[in-house]
């Protein structure tokens, strides 16, 4: 069973490395919208443990990275295939509607 693990500035460089795409929340300790994602990610995590890595990052405490990649609001969710972002989530959704966004992406060819 795979697991969330969190990631910080300084080891972010496993998201962008990674042979598998990676799903990354950005997350603060008083978003309530991020405790209700956490769980969903972690069903995504368990299920597809080898095709899709979930990592979550607090934004508070690694602000580099936030800033870096633009995060405005949180829960923001961005998908990293190849070291590269491809598909970006803001908000808390349903498991359904995460699915969606990330299939549509993760089943199209590599460009």
């Amino acid at each position: 069973m795979s697991e969330v693990a969190d990631i910080s500035d300084a080891t972010f460089t496993e998201v962008l490395g990674s042979d598998v795409p990676v799903l990354v929340e950005f997350w603060a300790t008083w978003c309530g919208p991020c405790r209700m994602v956490g769980p969903v990610l972690a069903q995504l995590a368990a299920e597809r443990a080898g095709e899709l890595a979930v990592r979550k990052i607090n934004a508070d405490e690694n602000p580099e990275t936030t800033r870096a990649y633009q995060v405005m609001s949180l829960p923001t969710m961005i998908l990293f295939r190849g070291g590269e972002p491809v598909e970006t989530i803001v908000g808390a959704f349903p498991k359904a509607r995460i699915e969606d966004r990330l299939d549509r992406v993760l089943k199209a060819p590599s460009l």
